[in-house]
């Protein structure tokens, strides 16, 4: 996986761990709201069970009491049923009369002292307002919650006589423990959770962006020498499979435009080649006229040509067919190009052999080991030193000390040759051309020579290069696959 701010592999596993921890946190919070919600409502429910409890023993006091049910007579008759009541409910009580006023606590005395002794207004509109008659209000003293019911104390005419309130403090302790045990049972599970989402994330973004590495990775093997090879649509996911198709159907355009183009520069290479062909042979075709119009004008004059004249003649004639046989055999050469041998050869010997011909003290030979072997075709190699070490002769032609150096040397992978001389040279921007089949900057010949070297390298997947710099030498460097 390639990391970085513009991976779509990182992107994406980024974008599923952070979902995943985005809906963990949102699990996490909404737990603990739900448990707050429950525990308060359990509060409640707790809390109005046992205000009907309590309740129902109150009504069956009233109705056994003796004394009148009014609100002056509550402290008398709750005076030690009161304590009763709170022994058996485990609940505190408080009655109030419907002013608000503290009658009567089970509350132990040097606790009663601190209670409130009124009740707020607001306390007494909220359970006169209430539809039951009841009303819980929620408040904290001292960072401990509490819940306090206060409810009407009726008499056997459903005449309100007192107000009753219950104080409920909420005991959260082992819920508390709960939620802490839960959270880290949760905690555990979210671990395992973000561990298999790290798994998840990685693969899956392996897998979205495989085809498109592959698409990546075929774009950047495609040559426009190569045969096209199609992407399989089958093994890439559904939505990359319009981009592939479209790859394969822009490759299958680019390479007929290719071959197309291909054709369309090889017959315009023909074209100019036939071009300068026909030039090349005018050269000598004119002077051949010139040379038989002008015996024939001599010979219709009565003046017979003595034996000089035929001699100097046919001499003329002679050069200039020879000039045209050289023409059309160099073309030939380049145009027939001999069916190609794909041998294992002993480059070494062959170029050694290939150069037993220009032997002399100008001319050198050096090779890195007697035997380095490639692929090539024995007669093709002979013929592309041959053309290198006549072009570098005649670059030296001039040259008060030439020299030639021919040297192969082998590497791993590679047999280079290189052929150097201390010519001329050859100038930069003619280095550009001088692998083009018509061009040539002698002032014979058809300039085929180093056009073939180049073609028939190529064809054994080798490469050829130039150095040269004008007046002091050119070097020029062929490299052949071992294969």
């Amino acid at each position: 996986m390639i990391w970085g701010s513009n991976s779509l592999s990182s992107k994406i596993f980024l974008s599923i761990i952070s979902l995943v921890l985005i809906a963990s946190i949102l699990i996490a919070g909404v737990t603990v709201y739900q448990y707050k919600e429950e525990a308060k409502d359990l509060h409640r429910d707790k809390l109005e069970r046992k205000q009907k409890a309590i309740n129902s023993n109150i009504d069956y006091i009233l109705r056994t009491t003796t004394y009148p049910l009014e609100t002056n007579y509550i402290p008398l008759i709750f005076k030690e049923k009161i304590y009763e009541i709170q022994e058996i409910h485990s609940e505190e009580i408080n009655i109030f009369d419907l002013e608000g006023n503290l009658l009567i606590s089970s509350f132990a005395s040097f606790y009663a002292d601190s209670l409130r002794q009124n009740l707020p207004s607001k306390v007494i509109q909220q359970l006169e307002n209430s539809s039951d008659k009841k009303y819980i209000e929620d408040f904290k003293y001292e960072g401990q919650s509490y819940q306090s019911s206060y409810t009407f104390i009726t008499n056997p005419f459903f005449k309100p006589i007192a107000i009753l309130n219950l104080p409920y403090i909420e005991d959260d302790g082992y819920m508390d423990e709960e939620l802490k045990d839960f959270f880290v049972l949760l905690s555990q599970v979210y671990v395992l959770m973000i561990l298999g989402a790290v798994f998840l994330a990685y693969f899956l973004s392996k897998l979205i962006t495989k085809s498109i590495n592959q698409i990546g990775d075929q774009i950047s093997e495609t040559k426009l020498s190569d045969t096209f090879s199609e992407l399989s649509v089958k093994d890439s996911v559904y939505e990359l499979r319009p981009l592939i198709k479209a790859y394969n159907k822009a490759m299958k355009e680019l390479e007929e435009n290719s071959k197309k183009l291909a054709q369309s520069e090889r017959e315009e290479a023909w074209r100019q080649m036939a071009r300068q062909v026909a030039h090349e042979i005018k050269n000598p075709l004119t002077p051949m006229r010139l040379t038989v119009q002008s015996f024939e004008r001599n010979y219709s004059l009565g003046e017979l040509p003595d034996h000089k004249d035929v001699k100097a003649f046919s001499e003329t004639l002679i050069q200039q067919i020879d000039t045209l046989s050289s023409i059309a055999e160099a073309f030939s050469n380049f145009a027939k190009m001999p069916s190609q041998k794909s041998e294992y050869l002993n480059i070494t010997k062959t170029i050694q052999l290939a150069c037993d011909i220009f032997k002399g003290s100008n001319f050198h030979v050096y090779v890195d080991r007697e035997d380095i072997y490639a692929k090539f075709d024995r007669a093709q190699l002979i013929r592309v030193i041959t053309n290198l070490v006549k072009n570098a002769q005649q670059a030296t032609e001039n040259n008060e000390n030439p020299f030639i150096i021919v040297e192969v040397r082998a590497t791993k992978t590679h047999v280079k040759i290189s052929v150097s001389d201390n010519g001329i040279g050859i100038e930069e921007e003619t280095q550009k051309r001088i692998f083009e089949p018509k061009f040539t900057t002698k002032t014979s010949g058809m300039g085929l020579g180093l056009g073939m070297v180049k073609n028939i390298v190529e064809n054994f997947k080798g490469s050829i290069k130039v150095k040269s710099k004008v007046n002091k030498g050119t070097t020029f460097v062929i490299e052949i696959p071992k294969q």
